[in-house]
């Protein structure tokens, strides 16, 4: 799948994109100024490692109570055609509210609290349709906030019963690491004598019901970021497990505005600290799922964990770090990852989530579009199904690449994110060397303005290069050299760009 957009802005005002303007035949980059950004070299390898870029490598992380909503259905708006843009993404209902506000009733009761909502088996069947239409695979939370295993157990049954083998794992609770902090949205929900032991005591309680009724039932958990929990998932006496989930943001200093540093400042998703910090924390989660011979799922994840109205996530940054750090996580052996998002409004809404709704704030409509960082994961389609290979960067100032090879060794996928701010240079001279044999087909790519612009994202899609590409580098010569195993190109700032090449 390559993107479908021709070059049009995805913020958090409606697509505009124009009819009239003529569909683009070849690709063509758009840069703010020349390209005087210091010189790169890539050295692209064909050899497989060991980690390979799977379809639940790009997914969407929604709250629970979302079940409840009507749009979930095809039929009733564009989520499909969204998430259908992603490839086929995987899909996570848990969060916060998850213990703190969800209802779940297969016989209509009524809950105890006015601000729970009620989630039924009609909304999984709602849920079922979406999966069908997109081929998602799903992993849905089981309430443990409250003490309720015959209820947890009854929505465990629906859930493996309505959706089949598209569900590949059941989360025993959110983050039962924090049930009890007050400052948690929604609040604490367990007294001060809740702790590892009582989580595990109660979880297998919850497991062993459930395999009671359904012994295949995949069990997931524990959702959180804290070690220490992660082994008292592994080292209970839950069966079938599927895999040890993690739970982590890449700016989570709320109160924090140093550069660089982890605070929600735009420059902080981008600056090489951010990968340093995901190498070390993504880690944790990695180390203990091999030591419990399970796959490590980053089931919730983001720009930033920070509440409020931040608005990071509408810059062209994130749609930068999307694109890197969903590959690095892959290449780190993150084998399933879930941005956190939300169907509330673009305006006043979650900043962090991947798609919004463009309605006014208050009211609802049934056309979501996508912010700047699900354009970044969206360029990442090309490469589902390889398996990652070396790419060698040298120079280029603030450059990653990543190259995966699909298709028995005759396709390579190489990202470049070319971090350097545009509004400093416009682009980099950079010399690509492809494994013998090979030529770039087509190329796609996301770009704005500056690092930092907001909500001024945008799109080219795949196409052939042209039969003259720019270079302003050392050797002047651009395009291919006569052998057809280097090219030669600026590539913009503020970008991040798919080279698509074949065996000729």
């Amino acid at each position: 799948m390559v993107l479908l957009l021709s070059a049009c802005t995805l913020g958090s005002s409606p697509d505009h994109s124009s009819n009239s303007s003529p569909t683009p035949t070849v690709f063509e980059q758009a840069f703010v100024s020349d390209a005087r950004g210091s010189e790169a070299t890539l050295s692209v390898s064909n050899k497989k490692t060991h980690n390979n870029f799977r379809a639940n490598n790009i997914g969407l992380s929604l709250e629970s109570t979302a079940l409840a909503d009507k749009r979930l259905d095809p039929d009733a708006s564009n989520l499909d055609d969204l998430l259908n843009s992603l490839g086929s993404p995987a899909l996570r209902f848990g969060g916060n509210e998850l213990d703190r506000r969800l209802f779940w009733t297969s016989d209509h009761a009524s809950p105890s609290k006015s601000d729970q909502v009620v989630v039924t088996p009609e909304d999984l069947k709602r849920l079922k349709k979406l999966v069908d239409a997109t081929g998602s695979t799903v992993t849905m939370g089981i309430p443990l906030g409250t003490y309720a295993p015959k209820q947890g157990v009854d929505m465990a049954v629906h859930a493996v019963d309505i959706l089949g083998d598209s569900l590949v794992g059941l989360a025993i609770g959110n983050e039962p690491n924090g049930y009890t902090i007050k400052d948690v949205p929604g609040g604490s929900v367990r007294d001060k004598g809740w702790n590892k032991q009582e989580y595990v005591k109660q979880l297998e309680t919850y497991g062993k019901a459930i395999h009671a009724e359904r012994p295949d039932a995949p069990i997931i958990g524990p959702d959180v970021y804290d070690g220490a929990w992660m082994d008292a998932f592994a080292d209970s006496d839950v069966t079938n497990k599927a895999a040890l989930s993690q739970h982590w943001y890449q700016t989570y200093e709320c109160d924090s505005d140093k550069v660089p540093g982890r605070g929600p400042e735009p420059q902080n998703l981008i600056d090489p600290l951010a990968k340093k910090s995901a190498q070390k924390n993504l880690g944790i989660g990695k180390d203990h799922a091999d030591e419990a011979g399970l796959p490590l799922w980053l089931e919730e994840t983001g720009t930033t964990s920070c509440p409020g109205t931040n608005d990071t996530s509408l810059t062209n940054a994130s749609a930068l770090w999307a694109a890197d750090y969903t590959l690095y996580a892959a290449t780190l052996g993150v084998e399933r990852m879930s941005m956190h998002s939300m169907l509330g409004a673009c305006n006043g809404g979650a900043p962090m989530s991947l798609v919004c709704d463009p309605a006014d704030h208050g009211s609802r409509s049934d056309t979501f579009q996508g912010r700047p960082h699900m354009a970044g994961v969206r360029l990442l389609v090309p490469s589902i199904g390889g398996t990652f290979t070396n790419t060698a960067v040298k120079g280029g100032g603030n450059m990653s690449a990543y190259t995966v090879v699909k298709n028995n060794g005759e396709t390579l996928v190489t990202t470049v994110i070319n971090a350097n701010d545009a509004e400093k240079s416009g682009g980099n001279p950079v010399n690509m060397q492809m494994p013998e044999g090979f030529s770039v087909e087509r190329v796609s790519q996301v770009y704005g303005p500056s690092n930092e612009a907001k909500s001024a994202t945008q799109v080219i899609p795949a196409n052939p290069l042209p039969d003259t590409v720019p270079y302003g580098g050392s050797t002047k010569t651009a395009g291919a050299d006569a052998e057809g195993n280097d090219l030669k190109i600026d590539l913009a700032a503020s970008s991040a760009t798919v080279f698509i090449m074949t065996k000729k």
